[in-house]
């Protein structure tokens, strides 16, 4: 009785206060924005549209179209294919070291968002730069 709520609670998901303001600032900086996700396409809309982050997002990519979920390589591919890139080209930001660990692995440039300060398990994967928050975001990309 419990998974259905547990997983309706997915498509109810708000961003961060900060995301909103970066994903507007990199919008008006010029940059292409996106979202990477081992989400379903339908779980990808309801936290999007719920967190009202549509007007700030270029791509939501999901790997339902891969039937294989990060951290797999071809999974990083849908990336480079959809904005039509190299993968020096993007910026990748996640909170998921793991997540920031494989795009590094790819040739993305990498930034880890380590708002619990957690201790650094791929050190042969290092991020372009560890970040507290995402207020500085725009400046940096």
């Amino acid at each position: 009785a419990l998974k259905p709520k547990l997983l309706d609670a997915y498509f109810k998901l708000d961003a961060f206060p900060d995301a909103r303001a970066a994903l507007k600032a990199l919008k008006a900086a010029g940059h292409t924005t996106g979202i990477l996700s081992n989400g379903s396409p339908d779980m990808l809309k309801g936290a999007v549209d719920n967190a009202g982050l549509n007007g700030e997002l270029d791509a939501v990519l999901s790997v339902d179209v891969l039937k294989m979920f990060k951290p797999r390589p071809e999974v990083y591919a849908l990336v480079t294919d959809h904005y039509k890139c190299k993968p020096g080209d993007v910026t990748f930001v996640s909170s998921n070291r793991w997540d920031v660990m494989a795009s590094v692995s790819v040739g993305f440039s990498g930034l880890w968002v380590n708002r619990s300060k957690m201790p650094d398990e791929y050190l042969d994967f290092a991020p372009r730069q560890v970040l507290s928050d995402l207020s500085s975001l725009a400046k940096l990309s």
